[in-house]
């Protein structure tokens, strides 16, 4: 299987820099597994997308949608669990 893509969006990057160290680099190795296993144990499917889901690392979201077409996955948002849907 080929691996996937992995894309940030301009407010995931924001995002992910205004967060502690040690929480940056747990969420940059779960965003990294995704690109073998794009949907891993513990993902959820988010209602009202097609395509979007969410992984949990600790008290973060992670909200990413996957293009199986082109195999790129993007990742939309990152936040911690109270705000990220918002």
């Amino acid at each position: 299987m080929a691996k996937y893509k992995i894309e940030f969006s301009r407010s995931a990057e924001k995002q992910l820099k205004k967060l502690p160290r040690g929480d940056q680099q747990r969420i940059v190795e779960a965003v990294l597994a995704l690109a073998d296993e794009t949907v891993p144990r513990g993902a959820r499917k988010l209602a009202g997308y097609d395509d979007v889901f969410r992984i949990r690392v600790g008290r973060y979201r992670i909200l990413y949608s996957v293009s199986s077409g082109t195999l790129v996955i993007i990742v939309l948002k990152i936040g911690h669990r109270q705000d990220v849907y918002r």
